[in-house]
């Protein structure tokens, strides 16, 4: 297998170093992992890609390079050039430091990568590792995704939705809970939550030249969520599995916006 890793907290990311490693053992000893990763960090890029500016790349050792982009440009660049002539299998993104699930989703530059593989009709899984007072005394705070990693990406691969006939590819996205491997509680199929009054804010600033500036600042991560949601099952102890596509419709509402502009 010939499996392409990317992610949003940089080259040099320790999370890009476990996923290096939960690749290879997923890959197999005939297979190939590439490394094609933004060259600083893209947190919170969500699904941007470069578009209005060239994106310089890099050659960094063997099947590892460094691009000046998003995890999305990260992926082009694998597909369109690094690796035209032998595509991959399988595009993991991660692993991510904190966690993308809930409202989380919607900024990743992790999940965003997936996407655009996803996009490419290409298998894809993104996936996050939860921080907190459980991880923060390890020694590696990767060690839950380092050890269940390559056992759900491989139960994912066996059993996942990779139907062709969809419009729009599913992807995958795994959050370890903030805890180590052994505390794991288990593994549960979910659906993406919303942690109760949690947001992203502004905070405001005046600079030593007298300009206003502003730092976008997060919300809590431990707050209540959607029950058996993704949150709630990663605060539970829980590694959460969400299916995922690149398609933002309401279903819930769209019949009945179709009868309002139907009656004219």
């Amino acid at each position: 297998m010939r499996i392409l890793i990317t992610n949003d907290d940089g080259i040099n990311a320790p999370g890009l170093a476990a996923l290096t490693d939960i690749a290879r053992e997923v890959a197999g000893p005939e297979g190939e992992v590439w490394t094609v990763a933004p060259a600083f960090e893209q947190s919170g890029v969500g699904h941007c890609i470069s578009y209005t500016q060239p994106t310089m790349i890099a050659k960094l050792e063997e099947r590892r390079f460094a691009a000046e982009g998003s995890p999305a440009d990260c992926v082009l660049a694998a597909l369109y050039d690094v690796m035209r002539d032998c595509p991959p299998d399988l595009v993991l993104s991660g692993v991510n430091r904190g966690n993308n699930s809930g409202e989380n989703v919607m900024y990743s530059g992790t999940v965003g990568g997936a996407m655009e593989a996803a996009l490419q009709k290409l298998p894809a899984i993104a996936l996050s590792q939860y921080m907190g007072q459980g991880t923060a005394l390890l020694e590696d705070p990767f060690d839950s995704a380092r050890a269940h990693g390559p056992r759900i990406i491989r139960k994912i691969l066996e059993h996942g939705d990779w139907s062709s006939e969809t419009d729009y590819s599913l992807f995958y996205n795994v959050n370890f809970p903030a805890c180590s491997a052994v505390e794991v509680k288990g593994t549960r199929a979910s659906a993406q939550g919303r942690r109760d009054g949690s947001r992203f804010q502004v905070e405001p600033a005046l600079g030593p030249n007298g300009r206003r500036f502003f730092w976008i600042v997060g919300g809590s991560q431990t707050v209540p969520a959607t029950p058996d949601s993704d949150v709630d099952l990663n605060m539970r102890g829980y590694i959460s599995v969400t299916p995922m596509r690149p398609d933002l419709t309401c279903r819930d509402s769209l019949g009945e916006l179709l009868e309002v502009f139907e009656r004219g």
